[in-house]
């Protein structure tokens, strides 16, 4: 990557493929109508959190530095 993107979607997530993803799986949980299907959910959220949102900012601060610090202020990671 060599240009930070912060138009399009990326105005309103920093993460909108995970955000996506997170829909579909809850749609998938509404479809079978079992709370249990809330599980993966919090889980896939954890899980992208920690071992690949986290290292995936690291980068972009390492990267784009103070460019990226102020779009994480006006940004949310997630929605």
């Amino acid at each position: 990557m060599t240009a930070l993107v912060t138009s399009g979607i990326y105005r309103f997530s920093r993460n909108p493929m995970y955000v996506a993803d997170v829909l579909l799986l809850a749609a998938w949980a509404v479809w079978l109508a079992n709370l249990a299907t809330l599980v993966p959910i919090a889980l896939f959220i954890a899980y992208m959190n920690r071992f690949q949102i986290v290292p995936e900012e690291r980068a972009l601060q390492a990267r784009h530095g103070a460019a990226y610090a102020d779009y994480c202020r006006l940004v949310r990671r997630w929605l």
